[in-house]
Parts: C-alpha cells; sequence; structure tokens
C-alpha cells in the first residue's frame, strides 16, 4: 500500500473518530468537509474506491459508527438541519464508495438496518412536509441502491427482506409518496435493478402481499406521474415505472399480478385497470411471441368475465318486461349499474390487447404457416353461461347506446326520443362497439365456423348497423365495413342474408335515420 492511500485511510478514520467523541454542532462542519472531497475523489476514481475499501486502517468500523449515530441522533427529526446535513454527506460517501466494487457492497451491507431506519425517518407524512429534506432522502436511495446493484447475493437478500417485512416497515411504500419526482426516480432505478434478470424476485413482487401492496402504490404512482412534461424527473420516473411493469410481462407475471389485485366482490379494480393501460402501451412494442401465447388464456379470461357482466347489466338496463321504450327519462331504465362504465373501460383495453396480438399471430402466420394460430384460443372460448361473446354484447350495445353525430345522441326515427344523456356521454363507453367489431373482423378472417357463428347469434345485421359515422367510436363505419367483408369472404349463407336485408329507411343530410314511406321498420 502506497503512503498516500495508508494517510487517505487514517484521515477518515481520524475525522470520524474526532466527531464522534464530540459529536458537537461545531464538529460537523469539519467532518462533512473532508467527507465531501473524499467522496468527489472517489466518485472519479475507480482504482481509488478500490484500495481505499481494501485499505488499512479499515474505514468499515467507523462508518458503521457514523451511521449508528445517525440512527441515534439526539432529537431526530426530519427538520433538524445538522441531521439531514451528515446524512447527505455521509449518504454521498457510501454512495461513492461502493460504486461497482463487489468487495466494499458487502462491507458496507452491514450498515443497511441503520440506513433503512433514516429511510424509514425520513419517508414519514411530517418529512414530505419538508422540501429541504428532500436532497437527504434522494441520497440515502441512491446509497442504498448502489450498496446492491450488480451485487446478485446482495440485491436478493435486500429484496427478500423488504418484501417480508410488516406493511407499516416497508420503505418501498412509504418511499414511494414522496412529492419529490427525484427521489421516486433514485427509487425506481433501485427496484428496476433489483428484478432485472431474476424470475425469484419478479415473482415475489408478483405473488406475495407484500409484493401486490407495492405494486398498488407503484400503480397510484405511475397514474400522476403520467402527465409529467417531457425531460423532467417526473417522466423519467414514469419511464421507470413504465420499464418495471414491462420487466414483470416481459417474464410472464402479467397474470399473476392481475389476479394479485383483485377484489373480492367486484369483476374489475381500479389497479388492474391501469394495469391493462400499460399491458396495452407494452403489447405495441412487444414482438415476443411466447410471451403472446402466455398471456392468450388470461386475456380470455378478461374478456368473458367483463364481458358477461356487461351484457348482464345492460340487459337488466332494457330488461323487456320494460313496457315504456327508452326516452331519455333515467326512470325508465330498470337497473343502472354505476360499475357498468367502468367495467366498459377494462373491456375497452382488453380487446384491444387481444386485436394486437392477433394481428401480429397473423403476421408471423403469413411468413410462417406452421405458426401457432393463437385466434383458436379466443375464438374457441366461451363462458359457462353462453355469455359472453362478443357478437352478443354488439346486439346489446346496439339498442343500448346511441349513435353519436356531432357530439348529440342521433334520435330514434320511430320513438322521436334517444338514451338517456348521462348514460351517451359516459367515458367509459368511448371506443367499445368500435373496438368490439375489429376484434369480430379480425376472428372471422377466413374462418369459415365463426363466420357461421356470428350468423346464427344474428350479428350480421347488427355489423351492417355499426357501418355509420359516431363520434365516440372513432373509424367505427371502416371497421365495420371490414369486419362484414371478412364475413361474407367465401361464405355464400352470409351473402344471402345479406341480400335478404332490405333498407326501410335512409339517412337525411343531418346523419338521421328516417323511415321510408310504405316500410314498417322492425
Amino acid at each position: 500500500m502506497d503512503s498516500d492511500q495508508y494517510s487517505l485511510n487514517i484521515r477518515f478514520c481520524e475525522i470520524c473518530a474526532g466527531f464522534l467523541s464530540k459529536s458537537g454542532k461545531d464538529s460537523v462542519p469539519s467532518l462533512t468537509r473532508v467527507l465531501d472531497t473524499i467522496a468527489s475523489d472517489l466518485a472519479k476514481d475507480g482504482d481509488l474506491r478500490i484500495r481505499m475499501g481494501s485499505g488499512k486502517p479499515s474505514i468499515w468500523p467507523s462508518l458503521q459508527q457514523l451511521w449508528n449515530f445517525l440512527v441515534d441522533y439526539p432529537s431526530a427529526d426530519a427538520d433538524v438541519v445538522e441531521l439531514r446535513i451528515l446524512v447527505i454527506s455521509i449518504a454521498r460517501f457510501t454512495r461513492n464508495i461502493v460504486a461497482g466494487v463487489a468487495a466494499n457492497q458487502q462491507n458496507a451491507f452491514e450498515i443497511e438496518p441503520a440506513l433503512r431506519r433514516i429511510l424509514y425517518l425520513y419517508s414519514s407524512w411530517s418529512a414530505f412536509q419538508i422540501t429541504d429534506s428532500f436532497p437527504a432522502t434522494r441520497m440515502a436511495v441512491q446509497a442504498l441502491s448502489n450498496i446492491v446493484t450488480t451485487n446478485e447475493n446482495l440485491t436478493s437478500c435486500l429484496w427478500n427482506t423488504y418484501l417480508t417485512l410488516p406493511e407499516e416497515q416497508v420503505i418501498l411504500i412509504r418511499l414511494l409518496g414522496s412529492p419529490d419526482h427525484k427521489t421516486i426516480l433514485s427509487l425506481l432505478v433501485l427496484m428496476v435493478n433489483c428484478i432485472h434478470d431474476s424470475t425469484e424476485r419478479r415473482s415475489l413482487l408478483t405473488k406475495t402481499r407484500g409484493g401486490a401492496r407495492i405494486c398498488i402504490t407503484l400503480l397510484d404512482r405511475v397514474v400522476l406521474l403520467y402527465d409529467a412534461e417531457e425531460s423532467t424527473d417526473g417522466a423519467k420516473a414514469f419511464d421507470y415505472g413504465y420499464h418495471l411493469f414491462a420487466h414483470l410481462f416481459d417474464g410472464g407475471f402479467a397474470p399473476d399480478l392481475y389476479n394479485s389485485l383483485s377484489i373480492e366482490g367486484e369483476v374489475i379494480a381500479q389497479h388492474q385497470i391501469t394495469l391493462l393501460k400499460l399491458l396495452d402501451s407494452y403489447l405495441q412494442s412487444s414482438q415476443i411471441c411466447r410471451i403472446h401465447c402466455d398471456m392468450c388464456p388470461m386475456l380470455s379470461e378478461i374478456f368473458l368475465s367483463l364481458s358477461s357482466y356487461s351484457q348482464s347489466a345492460i340487459t337488466r338496463a332494457i330488461s323487456p318486461t320494460n313496457p315504456e321504450p327508452l326516452d331519455g327519462s333515467i326512470e325508465h331504465l330498470q337497473e343502472l349499474d354505476l360499475l357498468l362504465p367502468k367495467t366498459c373501460e377494462a373491456l375497452v383495453l382488453a380487446t384491444q390487447c387481444i386485436v394486437k396480438i392477433l394481428l401480429l399471430s397473423e403476421d408471423r402466420r403469413t411468413v410462417d404457416p406452421s405458426a401457432i394460430d393463437l385466434r383458436a384460443t379466443f375464438r374457441d372460448a366461451s363462458s359457462t353461461d353462453g355469455q359472453g361473446t362478443a357478437e352478443k354484447l354488439l346486439r346489446l350495445l346496439d339498442a343500448f347506446l346511441p349513435r353519436v353525430y356531432f357530439g348529440k345522441p342521433v334520435i330514434d326515427p320511430m320513438t322521436d326520443r334517444s338514451i338517456p344523456s348521462s348514460i351517451a356521454g359516459s367515458d367509459g363507453f368511448s371506443y367499445l362497439k368500435r373496438d368490439l367489431v375489429r376484434l369480430v373482423g379480425v376472428l372471422c378472417h377466413r374462418d369459415k365456423t365463426f363466420q357461421d357463428r356470428i350468423r346464427a347469434n344474428g350479428g350480421i345485421p347488427v355489423i351492417m348497423n355499426m357501418c355509420v359515422v359516431d363520434e365516440r367510436n372513432p373509424y367505427l363505419r371502416e371497421h365495420a365495413i371490414l369486419a362484414l367483408r371478412n364475413l361474407l369472404d367465401g361464405n355464400m349463407e352470409n351473402q344471402d342474408v345479406v341480400n335478404s336485408i332490405q333498407p326501410s329507411g335512409y339517412w337525411d343530410e343531418a346523419g338521421i335515420l328516417r323511415e321510408k314511406v310504405g316500410v314498417t321498420l322492425r
């Protein structure tokens, strides 16, 4: 060991010993000045990190004592200025000395319990109200991240510990509540590094109760970060949050995570809807066939569950026992299910995921005819009560939801009335008809069995009714025309059904359907 290195280790140990013996405010500047100077050199010199970490006298007992002092700091509180200064300086030194040096990480891991207690202190509600405490919190998170990053054994030990702690002690959950986007970003870097290329750690995050609570909190945070301005720390934090869930999807953990977010007695939970949004975005960029195959059973089950629930709710609302037509008065609805808009929102997301997978499957089969036909998973799926199919739901939606033209529901020419505007304007129903029609069009493409099923269920007139402009369903007409084309392709029976249907009305210049004289609408 060279004399300079020896003197640096001695200097560190002596300044720590002097500080710990005085423990006064006057000694804080002296300690932090030395630590910050050394930390700056460590950040620029990897060899220095190795030499100092392995040199004599050892710095690790003194560093442990510093962290223990922070934990036992008199009147420890996030608003104590001296404590914040010490945490920043000691955490910065720790972060830099361990970066990329496995031996140093192993030695520094002994301070993790003390570091966790400091993070617990700085992740309280009162600490989050003090913006001056954010740098200390952020530096401590970065120190913890550097201690375990790229060290498989330490990462597993940390992850197993944090996901089995009592919920009130899980600092990952507490820190996700920080209003500081830089702290959130540092935390998400740590979490992504922990689950990267580890099936075991991803499994803990998706299958354990503690992991589910972390995911729920993270989903809430992702929603809040979604509107962050581009290139800001908030936007970067959102990207890392998305990448964390993408890692879970890559590992095939989407079904486990979706199930862990469920709430007993509810058809869909809000966090499951958020997860479906992330999954939909993920599938837009994923080309991995294996992942798509693994997701098919889950998406099929979700679709049937949501579709069956929607059909039941709509059927109850427009019960055929109702002697009066819907006329815009809310009392004429037999029953209004308040969960229906949320269910339909989730159904749109599930349908979009399914369509994306099916289109990719068709592209792959065009190149390789021996590739798996993923359409079979969804085409052959049916609920136990025979409900849940797309064509049956479309028929009900055609009666339940009015077409929207230039921002207003189209009035039925027979009744001169429309469905209540509270239903017509609900965001939960946007894109539902369009995406269901699109799904039918994809499934019936060159598939006579499915074409015949649509005809048997009375779906052809329903699809024809969708060949209209609907502002709630952009491009509905185009998708319906394509679906109708696929239904008729090579199927004489379906063509005969269409030929037998004669127009009973016409569209006027305002886009309103008018009855032809001498023809009875049915």
